[in-house]
């Protein structure tokens, strides 16, 4: 490390007020974070993956709590259940137009916003390092490496 490189730490530091910061940013708009996630979760997913079961998943949490947290994006008007998504018991969940116009003030795309000054390099190189803190992390938690996210899934983004 140089001499006026960061510490370890003082990264360390950083890295959980950003996350903090991120999390104090999704009590917007009415929503809770977890709400939000699902919110932006069902925008993105394909129709048969739009059940409150691939939610839970993907946010790697218990079913019930997601399920509480559809029925009330339900009943806030900005979810819809539409039908069968393949299996007997599963809903498939779909976006209203008023859940779709929420999303256009989501706190993230602030966020989105200064990730997009990063030069191509610096956007991959804070990829990197994010999915193995983030690897690195659930493995630890749960025993399980299973990261749900990887660099080509955000190729594009």
């Amino acid at each position: 490390m140089t001499q006026n490189a960061p510490s370890i730490a003082a990264i360390t530091r950083l890295f959980e007020l950003a996350a903090r910061s991120l999390h104090s940013a999704g009590f917007a708009g009415g929503l809770y974070p977890a709400q939000w996630t699902a919110l932006r979760y069902l925008a993105q997913a394909a129709p048969t993956e739009r059940t409150a079961a691939k939610l839970a998943r993907f946010q790697q949490i218990a079913v019930g709590p997601v399920t509480r947290t559809v029925r009330t994006l339900i009943a806030k008007g900005l979810l819809s259940e539409a039908g069968s998504a393949g299996h007997h018991r599963s809903k498939r969940l779909d976006l209203t137009a008023e859940g779709i116009a929420l999303l256009e003030d989501d706190p993230l795309l602030a966020v989105d916003a200064e990730l997009s000054k990063l030069s191509t390099q610096d956007g991959r190189a804070l990829s990197a390092i994010l999915v193995r803190i983030i690897s690195h992390l659930q493995a630890n938690h749960d025993g399980s490496p299973d990261l749900m996210l990887s660099l080509d899934d955000h190729e594009n983004d």
